[in-house]
């Protein structure tokens, strides 16, 4: 047996069923080998898509995906991707064809490539050792949740494998790969001061991140919640993690409606829970009032503190710190309780915090986007993006997933599109890069088949990730894609336009987005009113044999509220 092929049936065995990318000479027997075992393989169009496609199944399926490309030109067209899952900690595997002879027109310093992104780079070097080394990549990507890049030489994938036992069956006597990342356990000390900062507060906002993405965590946090009158908020990435809930303020930060920013900016306490506080989910810091305590929960030490001072860092699974929080406030109350029936007077109930009438009829009436009052601008010729996002929110199903690429346009759909739960928005902006909203949307719809899939692009995304149109039609994805179009790269027009510098740069002829998509095999409708939209109930309500493409003239006259926060950080 190969090394190429006994890595491929070992990388299965270890649970990477899904792999994205674009095949070549260098990376074709170990990508059969992964097929042949059980893994399904999508073929993209480019690679950079691929990346983007693995990045965001390993997201919203909870497993680790693989991206597997050619030797040099297929690795470096894939870095913007990886760039992206590393930013993002994404557990992902890239397996990579390598040479090693520096004259070589493919080579190229793949270790400094993945390095310079913050990915890990990892290597075969031995046929008697090349099982192993893949499986201690799984384990990597997986357990430190890390965008993992293998590299594997081109004449160590072509040895023989001396005396290797039946990988499938044996592969958990060759290598140890855990299943999953063991929870944190926070330190005691740590729940206690937790603990006491959230009896003292009155007025506490909770902020959940990417590392409270689960069922589990959400409960927790819904829970503690409601015991100290806390409000409710997630990052972007986390958004829909407590969708329903009444005292949700939606997302915290750029995309934060007025409302939302009003509230967190009263907070006497902000705990993120698996969430960074960074410069967007805190407006670089302003949303943050003078006399506010601020908490950080993290499963990772180094988290803690990495961008704003914090006064009290607790290094634990959020979940977990949660539930030890309403255990600790349990065991508290109880002897309160009893120190207070010694002494015969009567028990305290814990304050309400925010949750007074007042704030929660607010929250109901306007802490929605949709729900704040504007000046509809739309023409007869271009359509106001708050129109047609709200008019999308009504008309396409609830049970969808998001995919949204960068741009002006980007906090209309991620904003006013709602999404049922935290599995319902994928949001590849930690490298804030335009064209990977399509290959996003992809990867979620294959991770969440049972949801309508939607990618929400700009012109100047959807152009550039153009090719992967045909691999939604070529999987058969029932997909809507959303062409917010401007005919520009219009935060860059509304960012230098004000102060009168030429734009012809970043303007561009009108193009038509809908006949490109048909191309491909799409329907697709050019919408300039909301009336154009009656042939998007249409595509509902009918078989949607063919993936729908709505090609949306925007009015352009004005620069997204959250732009002024994204250049700022700049």
């Amino acid at each position: 047996m190969k090394v190429a092929e006994a890595v491929g049936r070992a990388l299965h065995a270890a649970g990477v069923g899904q792999v994205f990318g674009v095949v070549g000479s260098g990376n074709f027997h170990l990508t059969n080998a992964m097929v042949a075992a059980g893994s399904r393989f999508v073929a993209a169009r480019h690679e950079g898509g691929a990346a983007t496609m693995a990045d965001a199944y390993a997201r919203m399926s909870g497993t680790v995906a693989a991206l597997s490309v050619h030797q040099g030109p297929g690795l470096t067209n894939a870095m913007t991707g990886i760039a992206e899952a590393a930013k993002s900690r994404t557990p992902l595997l890239v397996l990579a064809a390598e040479v090693t002879e520096p004259r070589s027109n493919f080579y190229v310093d793949q270790d400094a490539l993945a390095r310079s992104v913050g990915a890990v780079s990892a290597r075969v070097t031995s046929a008697e050792d090349a099982v192993t080394q893949a499986l201690d990549a799984v384990r990597r990507a997986v357990c430190e949740r890390r965008t993992v890049l293998l590299n594997l030489p081109l004449g160590v994938q072509a040895l023989d494998v001396p005396d290797v036992p039946d990988v499938p069956d044996d592969v958990s006597t060759l290598a140890v790969v855990p299943p999953e990342r063991a929870p944190v356990e926070p330190e005691f000390d740590a729940v206690e001061a937790l603990a006491r900062v959230l009896e003292k507060s009155r007025r506490p906002v909770f902020v959940a991140g990417r590392g409270a993405r689960s069922p589990g965590a959400r409960d927790a946090l819904v829970a503690l919640a409601e015991r100290h009158g806390a409000l409710l908020a997630t990052s972007a990435v986390a958004r829909g993690l407590f969708h329903g809930d009444p005292w949700s303020l939606d997302v915290s930060g750029g995309f934060a409606s007025p409302l939302a920013a009003e509230l967190i900016q009263e907070a006497d306490l902000i705990v993120g829970w698996g969430c960074a506080l960074n410069m967007w989910t805190m407006r670089h810091g302003r949303l943050i009032g003078p006399d506010t305590t601020v908490v950080q929960v993290d499963d990772d030490a180094s988290a803690l503190g990495s961008h704003r001072e914090v006064h009290l860092g607790v290094t634990g699974d959020v979940e977990l710190t949660a539930r030890r929080a309403l255990e600790t406030d349990d065991a508290n109350r109880q002897s309160q309780q009893g120190e207070q029936a010694r002494q015969g007077k009567q028990s305290q109930d814990a304050g309400q915090g925010f949750r007074t009438a007042d704030t929660g009829a607010a929250i109901a009436a306007r802490v929605r986007w949709r729900d704040v009052p504007y000046e509809d601008t739309s023409t007869r010729e271009c359509i106001d993006p708050r129109t047609l996002s709200i008019a999308l929110d009504d008309i396409l199903p609830a049970e969808r997933v998001i995919g949204v690429d960068s741009g002006n346009f980007m906090g209309y759909p991620s904003m006013y599109l709602s999404v049922p739960d935290e599995n319902g928005l994928c949001f590849t902006q930690a490298f804030q890069s335009i064209g990977l909203g399509l290959a996003t949307a992809i990867g979620a719809a294959l991770a969440r088949p049972d949801r309508l899939p939607v990618a929400a692009l700009g012109d100047g995304g959807a152009m550039m990730g153009a090719a992967e149109l045909d691999t939604v039609r070529r999987l058969e994805l029932p997909m809507v894609v959303v062409v917010y179009n401007d005919d520009a790269y219009g935060a860059e027009v509304h960012h230098f336009g004000p102060d009168g510098h030429p734009l012809e740069t970043v303007e561009f002829p009108p193009t038509d987005i809908a006949a490109v998509a048909r191309g491909y095999g799409f329907e697709a409708v050019t919408v300039h009113t909301r009336a154009d939209l009656k042939a998007v109930e249409d595509w509902l309500a009918g078989p949607r044999s063919a993936p729908l493409l709505i090609d949306a003239k925007v009015v352009a006259d004005r620069g997204a509220w959250w732009l002024e926060e994204a250049f700022r950080g700049h």
